[in-house]
């Protein structure tokens, strides 16, 4: 048996964020780590520093799953400022900005139409409550059957 295989695991995926460049050095053989001097450890923990993702903060961050019938879905949106360095060193394809743009266009109409409605069956309730009464003696579903 190999020193790392009796060696506990150190990176833990459910602390992602809490990682460390110290933690995938742990992950080597113990040969190999001790073989590098100072120097090129320095080099080596410079680079995991900078390769390992930085969390930023986010002015939205929903995370939800969807149990359906056919299996288990997640849905994660995240607003926030761009922090990535450069352009991308691709272009999209024309169908995938075209989608995106769709998909962008489909979420911004449905979150109006859901924050719309939710707005006017609050400010209904609040109206009713109140016992104020907008159609004399008719009610909405009245005025809509007419309609």
């Amino acid at each position: 048996m190999t020193e790392r295989s009796q060696r506990p695991e150190t990176i833990n995926s459910s602390d992602y964020r809490l990682r460390t460049p110290e933690d995938y050095l742990q992950g080597m053989d113990a040969e190999i780590l001790h073989s590098f001097d100072a120097r090129q450890r320095q080099a080596i923990e410079r680079l995991l520093r900078d390769a390992i993702p930085k969390p930023s903060p986010k002015v939205v961050d929903l995370r939800f799953t969807v149990d359906l019938i056919l299996g288990r879905f997640y849905v994660v949106l995240f607003v926030g400022k761009e922090r990535r360095r450069g352009v991308r060193s691709y272009l999209p394809a024309r169908a995938t900005q075209v989608g995106n743009a769709i998909a962008a266009i489909v979420l911004l109409v449905g979150l109006n139409l859901l924050i719309t409605s939710v707005l006017f069956l609050l400010l209904y309730l609040l109206k009713s409550a109140l016992g104020i009464d907008l159609f004399s003696g008719e009610h909405l579903i009245d005025k809509l059957n007419k309609f």
